[in-house]
């Protein structure tokens, strides 16, 4: 269109993904406060001389002035960064971190997933998001409990909660042994499916407690508690998802050393349930190799 010129905006927006494009460029995938996911390319910001590259890094809280239509009525679906002013850059406290720079990782691949549509505002996301990151950056809590917490929320946001002080099948009321990923969640006995899991009832309060912001509660779980409800949890989001998250496997939980063998499925859930995620199976998994910070960075950037 002769004379058009793009539209500038501002919005405050968290870095999920940077893109390398040309020879100094990036796209930056960010979720913004008011407008919901969006994709920009930030040009030049891998040169020595950018004034801000520094500040488009994943994790980072950042105050934003785009170019470009905030609906995407007319002109190119990629906005251009303008400016760019740091409000908090939690991923510089991350870098020496391996435990919170995979969860880390995994809360922003996560927030990538739950927004399918871009430029569709989601801002309970949004500040859930920013409040995991903080809390991440704050380390207050276990790092494996923020982002089980995350995930939680996240589909309770996406209407995925797990059903857990009812059947998820009969909507019989009470605490129920049985838990199955295909069927939603706490089953009862009548309703309980061929595969299963039957996690310890301290697990099911954790997965209660994190759901609701009971930390004290959750702090005060043992690590063979957490690590059976990392997996209910990943079991749970990924098959909601219909995919699997790169980021969860990496992410440090603790757990057994590298190449021995897991029984659980994808995210080291509890044996027994082989209707976990998709690809789920029965038997033993060897655990991939553990990488370094730098392989997660890879991650981030493809």
């Amino acid at each position: 269109m002769a004379g058009y010129r793009r539209q500038l905006y501002r919005d405050d927006a968290v870095v999920l993904r940077v893109q390398k494009l040309g020879e100094s460029d990036r796209i930056i995938t960010v979720l913004t406060r008011r407008h919901g996911r969006l994709r920009a390319v930030a040009r030049g910001v891998r040169r020595t001389t950018s004034k801000f590259g520094a500040r488009l890094e994943p994790f980072g809280h950042v105050d934003l002035q785009l170019a470009g239509d905030p609906k995407g009525n007319t002109g190119s679906s990629l906005h251009s960064v303008s400016q760019v002013e740091g409000i908090d850059l939690y991923g510089k406290r991350f870098l020496g971190d391996y435990p919170r720079y995979t969860a880390a990782s995994a809360i922003a691949e996560t927030a990538e997933r739950l927004t399918p549509v871009e430029r569709e505002p989601s801002l309970r996301l949004f500040q859930l998001t920013l409040g995991a990151l903080k809390a991440l950056s704050r380390g207050e809590h276990a790092t494996t409990l923020v982002l089980d917490a995350y995930l939680l929320r996240g589909m309770s946001l996406a209407g995925w909660a797990p059903a857990l002080t009812a059947c998820a099948v009969c909507g019989t009321p009470g605490r129920h042994r049985a838990f199955s990923v295909p069927a939603g969640g706490a089953v009862c006995p009548d309703c309980r499916p061929p595969g299963a899991a039957h996690p310890a009832p301290a697990t099911i309060d954790l997965m209660s407690a994190l759901t609701s912001g009971d930390w004290q509660v959750a702090d005060a779980t043992a690590t063979g508690v957490r690590r059976e409800c990392s997996g209910l949890v990943a079991a749970h989001l990924q098959w909601h998802l219909e995919r699997a998250l790169r980021s969860l496997p990496l992410v440090d939980r603790g757990g057994p050393p590298t190449g021995a063998p897991d029984t659980g499925p994808v995210g080291g859930g509890p044996a027994g349930d082989d209707g976990g995620a998709p690809g789920g199976h029965r038997g033993g998994r060897v655990l991939p190799p553990r990488v370094g910070v730098e392989g997660v960075d890879r991650e981030m950037t493809e």
